[in-house]
């Protein structure tokens, strides 16, 4: 299982540097090993050239067993698991619609992204717009155990989204889904859109029982 998983872990980052989600070294990903262990991205390694057999592990303790030392994010990566339960897998990326949106004057820190399509509601719940860190720093790892693990997803201004999932392709596809309408934000910034009213955004939330603290 964890051959398997380190590939698909490697195919899924590659994939997202591919289509220009996150450039040159930039971002990190991990998952859950079947142990309760981790796979986690090196320091330094770029999405499109992840080697699986060099992926930092980490023992259920979280020591590192094998492979490259980790990214530096770890602190976000590890708040995360500690504080939901659910988490099998988080990513962070330096997605530009994302990190534009993060920089707009009227953003709503306690939920970033308007509701515009009902996807990013059902894949993400809320997203909290966290204050600008400077990267590596541990404090964003203890913003997010400040959460108290009622967020799957925050945005970290002028940095970019991290977004945890129950396995690695779910937190892969609702970190794309935050981007895609990061996207359509910026694209419609201005413009007098027909936004989801209240109604239909709690019809979504009871419907598919998402997180949504009000």
């Amino acid at each position: 299982m964890t051959t398997a998983l380190r590939e698909q872990i490697c195919l899924l980052a590659k994939s997202m540097f591919d289509r220009g989600l996150t450039g040159g070294s930039t971002g990190n990903i991990s998952a859950r090993t079947d142990d309760g262990g981790l796979l986690v991205s090196p320091t330094g390694t770029s999405f499109g050239r992840l080697d699986p057999a060099r992926l930092s592990h980490f023992d259920a303790s979280c020591r590192l067993v094998d492979g490259d030392p980790p990214t530096k994010e770890m602190p976000l990566h590890t708040a995360f698991y500690d504080t939901r339960s659910a988490a099998g897998a988080v990513v962070h990326l330096h997605s530009c619609h994302s990190v534009a949106w993060s920089m707009m004057p009227d953003v709503d820190p306690d939920n970033f992204l308007p509701p515009m399509t009902p996807y990013a509601i059902m894949k993400l719940g809320r997203v909290k717009l966290l204050p600008f860190y400077r990267p590596g720093d541990p404090a964003m790892g203890e913003a997010v155990r400040g959460l108290a693990g009622k967020r799957s997803a925050v945005m970290l201004a002028n940095h970019g989204p991290v977004v945890a999932g129950k396995d690695i392709e779910a937190a892969c596809n609702a970190i794309e889904e935050l981007e895609d309408t990061a996207r359509l934000a910026m694209m419609m910034h201005g413009i007098p859109a027909r936004m989801l009213d209240a109604t239909q955004v709690r019809d979504l939330v009871t419907h598919f029982d998402i997180e949504w603290d009000d």
